[in-house]
């Protein structure tokens, strides 16, 4: 039996499973066992190949996906945000490739995408959906733009089924691997013997027979399975009602209401698309001189004075003596802090070096 067929076999059975106090850990294993089959199918295509596929090369600050059905206005309002030309038409699959635009605000460069609209089924391959949803383990926001709110679950499921979690946090579960020395489970929590064992028997369903499993904080058996797959993404959404030409009340699955084709609510959709992403603009100074108030340095992720030093120059790292900091992140105009401080948006930085 081939590991499709094998998978096909087991999601039958968790279909047909009935959800209850006495399956929970049935079904619990099932999924264990169809995710790694799954990490396994995956391997194998990719060593075979997976055809042809979407290139997009990430330029700007950080990358923006725009996700969404055919015809809820992604290329309209690619185009009204961005500096992108995207094709316009009425009929679906009008955006045949990925369209990049690219979006400048508050100092920042934003590259916005617009990919093939996605459908019901996309994760199984109709549509174009595996080329589709692959790209989004690119990106580092996505714009779920929905004109009917019944389209987000089937959206958030199509997600959910290629590895993305959408406005989720990995949990804080850390595993390491051992040659010998047998499985070690931790717990940070108090847990009743059944659930201890249920876990480890997840464990094992993924290979890991020697391996040190801490887990530091209540998870789900679900969220264990995640980690162990290992090949999850988690992204943060902002999810966006469209075609909202006339005042009406806000679902409260959605973040905020617009127009793209009549230009409505996007300056609040720039704020918090910018907002969503976490960045920091970081302001340089040379000693002695004022600060470049005009091209800020724009840090996503770490915020610290030794990402600063890395995202400049290595040598920057190499020499570094201290920095002199103005901002929210200071006790005081000109603190002198050291690598490990953590930066704000908006600081200005003054580097010293040795010499």
């Amino acid at each position: 039996m081939s590991t499709e067929e094998k998978i096909k076999q087991l999601e039958e059975e968790l279909h047909n499973t009935i959800y209850n106090k006495a399956t929970q850990k049935h079904i619990g294993l099932l999924k264990a066992r169809i995710a790694r089959l799954k990490e396994r199918a995956e391997k194998q295509s990719s060593k075979g190949g997976t055809g042809k596929g979407f290139s997009v090369k990430k330029t700007g600050d950080a990358t923006i996906m725009i996700i969404g059905f055919p015809s809820v206005g992604k290329s309209t309002l690619l185009n009204q945000i961005t500096n992108a030309d995207s094709e316009v038409d009425e009929y679906e699959f009008t955006t045949v490739d990925v369209i990049p635009g690219m979006m400048h605000y508050r100092g920042s460069n934003l590259q916005v995408l617009d990919v093939p609209g996605i459908i019901q089924g996309a994760s199984k391959g109709k549509g174009m959906g595996r080329q589709i949803l692959s790209v989004v383990m690119n990106a580092d926001l996505l714009l779920i733009l929905l004109d009917e709110i019944e389209q987000l679950k089937c959206i958030e499921q199509e997600l959910h089924e290629v590895g993305v979690r959408m406005n989720q946090r990995p949990p804080r579960i850390k595993i390491a691997k051992k040659s010998h020395g047998g499985l070690n489970l931790t717990f940070s929590y108090g847990v009743d013997e059944d659930t201890f064992k249920y876990f480890k028997k997840i464990i094992t369903e993924f290979g890991l027979y020697n391996a040190e499993v801490i887990i530091r904080e209540r998870v789900t058996d679900d969220q264990l399975i995640d980690v162990l797959s290992g090949n999850r993404k988690y992204v943060p959404a902002v999810i966006a009602l469209n075609k909202c030409e006339s005042t009406k009340k806000k679902p409260k699955q959605v973040d905020i209401l617009i127009s793209a084709k009549h230009e409505k609510g996007l300056d609040k959709l720039r704020e918090m698309l910018f907002e969503r992403l976490t960045l920091a603009r970081i302001y340089l100074k040379k000693i002695g001189e004022k600060p470049d108030l005009d091209e800020p340095l724009v840090l996503k992720g770490e915020r610290t004075v030794r990402h600063l030093c890395k995202s400049l120059h290595k040598e920057f790292l190499r020499g570094f003596n201290y920095a002199r900091v103005w901002g929210k992140s200071a006790k005081f105009d000109g603190q002198r802090v050291g690598l490990a401080h953590k930066l704000e948006d908006g600081d200005i930085v003054e580097l010293h070096v040795k010499r």
